[in-house]
């Protein structure tokens, strides 16, 4: 069984769907492929911001700042709930292009998940800034990667049409927002989802996947109980 999951640096909901999808995994306990995709929520996005994530809000959906971060400490308080730790207030607002290549590099060298997890955490909870390549650098080779290679490759446009791709067939497949899961190119799951919600679309495609064959019917004689087994 594969899952490949569309999910944004930037999205406080990928984060706390990836801690709710891993529970569900958890709990269905059989060997799952997973591969992250890349989805940028906002593709034009600026690498540096003037403005809070308090204001930047306020400003995207036409409310006060003080309204924004109301909805902010909600989303703060709904991730704690999975144990992560959010901090709106000094998180830093970039382009998150780079970090995706980033994925898509660490793709190739096997540490993909390793990876992304350290992205989501260096932005949520240690408010570092994921479009300066430093950072990004710093990041990988604490997760397995050369550091100076991490840095040649950032430095080019290596992986930009990995990104590209992941996003072209995304969109190719409806998806409009993240995070978003595709169980075996067949279903897919939208938002972060409660973690028995995972393990239910799990189970029922595994069970599509492996069907019961009997092997022995036993009698058909009208018997209600036959061939080591009762029917009524």
């Amino acid at each position: 069984m594969k899952v490949e999951i569309w999910s944004d640096f930037a999205c406080p909901f990928c984060y706390i769907g990836k801690r709710n999808f891993e529970k569900g995994l958890k709990e269905f306990g059989k060997e799952v492929e997973i591969e992250y995709r890349s989805f940028e929520l906002d593709p034009s996005a600026p690498t540096q911001y003037d403005q809070t994530m308090d204001e930047i809000l306020a400003e995207k959906y036409g409310m006060t700042v003080e309204k924004a971060k109301s909805m902010n400490d909600q989303v703060s308080a709904q991730a704690k709930t999975v144990g992560l730790d959010y901090h709106f207030d000094t998180m830093v607002p970039t382009n998150t292009f780079d970090a995706h290549r980033l994925l898509q590099f660490a793709k190739t060298k096997g540490t993909s998940e390793n990876v992304k997890e350290a992205l989501l955490y260096s932005y949520f909870t240690e408010s570092k800034n994921l479009s300066d390549h430093e950072t990004l650098a710093t990041i990988a080779a604490a997760n397995g990667l050369d550091k100076t290679e991490t840095l040649e490759m950032l430095a080019s446009d290596a992986f930009a049409v990995n990104v590209r791709d992941d996003e072209q067939t995304g969109a190719s497949l409806g998806i409009q927002g993240v995070p978003f899961f595709v169980i075996n190119e067949k279903y897919g799951v939208s938002g972060a989802q409660p973690a028995a919600s995972f393990t239910e679309v799990l189970n029922k495609v595994w069970k599509e996947d492996n069907p019961l064959t009997m092997l022995n019917k036993g009698d058909s004689d009208g018997e209600c109980c036959s061939g080591g087994s009762c029917s009524c």
